[in-house]
């Protein structure tokens, strides 16, 4: 299946060119509402029996045995083991240097405000699994989490056929030191970390990427008043290429995203025809490689190749996108970045690949999907931290401000907030 290919269509044209997968979201949102509410009212019983039909496996507990880390050293090849330890260093130095220390600002003489950052007691990890353990994803989240000092770390990740957790994953915790970890997946595990059940405990925030049933589960939550990291769905890659990008690198970005999920989509945007003719053909190469070859012709079929007049078009065109992942194989990447104003995040140059930034390149790959780029930002160390506001005013401080707080009070008609004010000044007082 060739991806379908246009040439020089409208800015306008492009976004109808580029639509996302629609998917049944009213008959996913009806039943993922239904798992919710029965793990809000049945607990660790409701989720014994999803994960009989949805995982196909019967569980004894939920929870990860101290034993169930045993001998893990031995299960994990020295190269595999090297590999996550690279990954963790640069992942950990990147969010490391996030850290800001607060400073105090003086408005004026009397009043001092700064803000404090504060970690989140209580965040909940969740782990993709299934046919492919994302333990990069807890990498991903887990640094950041202890880096902030969160509280209480929880994962919640499906079990595999034989009832365990894949041994990667129960790896990077352990290396984390995250012993929190519960079996269990999809849209009950959202549910049972954001009300609790007999076995898992309730959290403040939820993180994690996930299917279209994970991503509904924590956008209906998120109205419950449990905070989640942000909107995301199905993973997606642009790439903008001109001449001097090479087409068998190009053909790669686009396939390693591809292979996610059915319903990723991939997109390439060109100045030159000849390329996109040179990618489609080795993307037909490359394919016969692949493992998940089923999957990604599922994918390639909601994506698209368009030929575009100039750079400029290009970026127009990917800033009304907004990519999740954006890839600018061109000439002069650097300058041409400077006109990104909506991605997830932006690989410039023909030797940054995404699946640099997905594994092991420093920076986090929880990114907003479906076109929430254009108003969120990915996962970082601040997302496991919130600001608290400071103020401290002297009496001189406030008598600088006490005229105008005591205006706009009346005016607004709230009097008590004028009481307030002016029964501390001087001459009010007794």
């Amino acid at each position: 299946m060739k991806m379908k290919t246009y040439k020089y269509p409208k800015i306008e044209e492009a976004k109808e060119l580029l639509r996302r997968p629609e998917i049944e979201s009213q008959v996913i949102r009806e039943k993922v509402l239904s798992i919710i509410n029965s793990v809000k009212t049945n607990g660790d019983k409701a989720l014994h029996e999803f994960s009989q039909q949805f995982d196909s496996v019967r569980l004894n507990k939920l929870v990860i045995t101290e034993t169930e880390f045993d001998g893990l050293e031995k299960k994990i090849s020295d190269k595999l083991e090297s590999a996550i330890n690279i990954a963790r260093a640069n992942i950990f130095k990147f969010h490391k240097a996030q850290e800001v220390d607060s400073q105090k600002i003086e408005i004026d003489e009397g009043i001092t405000c700064w803000r404090k950052s504060v970690p989140i007691e209580k965040v909940g990890l969740y782990i993709p699994g299934g046919t492919s353990p994302l333990f990069s994803t807890l990498l991903m989240l887990g640094i950041p989490a202890t880096i902030a000092g969160c509280r209480e770390i929880v994962i919640c990740t499906p079990p595999q056929k034989d009832g365990k957790i894949a041994d990667s994953i129960l790896y990077v915790a352990q290396l984390l030191g995250i012993n929190k970890i519960f079996k269990v997946g999809g849209a009950q595990a959202i549910a049972a970390m954001a009300f609790g059940t007999e076995t898992i405990p309730k959290v403040d925030k939820i993180f994690g990427p996930g299917n279209q049933w994970v991503t509904t589960a924590k956008q209906i939550i998120n109205s419950f008043g449990v905070a989640i990291d942000m909107p995301a769905g199905p993973s997606e890659v642009l790439v903008i290429a001109d001449d001097s990008a090479n087409p068998k690198f190009v053909a790669s970005d686009l396939l390693s995203q591809a292979e996610h999920g059915a319903d990723s989509q991939v997109v390439l945007l060109s100045t030159s025809e000849q390329l996109i003719e040179s990618v489609i053909s080795e993307i037909d190469n490359f394919k016969r490689q692949l493992s998940r070859i089923e999957i990604v012709e599922k994918s390639l079929q909601k994506s698209a190749m368009i030929l575009v007049r100039n750079l400029n078009e290009a970026i127009d065109i990917s800033n009304q996108y907004a990519p999740e992942h954006l890839i600018l194989s061109v000439e002069n990447s650097e300058i041409l970045a400077e006109n990104v104003i909506n991605a997830g995040s932006v690989f410039l140059g023909n030797y940054s690949p995404e699946s640099a930034g997905d594994y092991a390149s420093g920076t986090n790959h929880t990114l907003p999907t479906n076109g929430f780029a254009s108003a969120y930002s990915g996962v970082s160390l601040y997302s496991f931290m919130k600001k608290i506001t400071f103020q401290k005013l002297t009496k001189n401080g406030l008598s600088k401000i006490a005229s105008a707080v005591e205006t706009m009070a009346v005016t607004e008609g709230l009097d008590a907030h004028k009481l307030a004010v002016t029964i501390r000044s001087e001459k009010n007082r007794d």
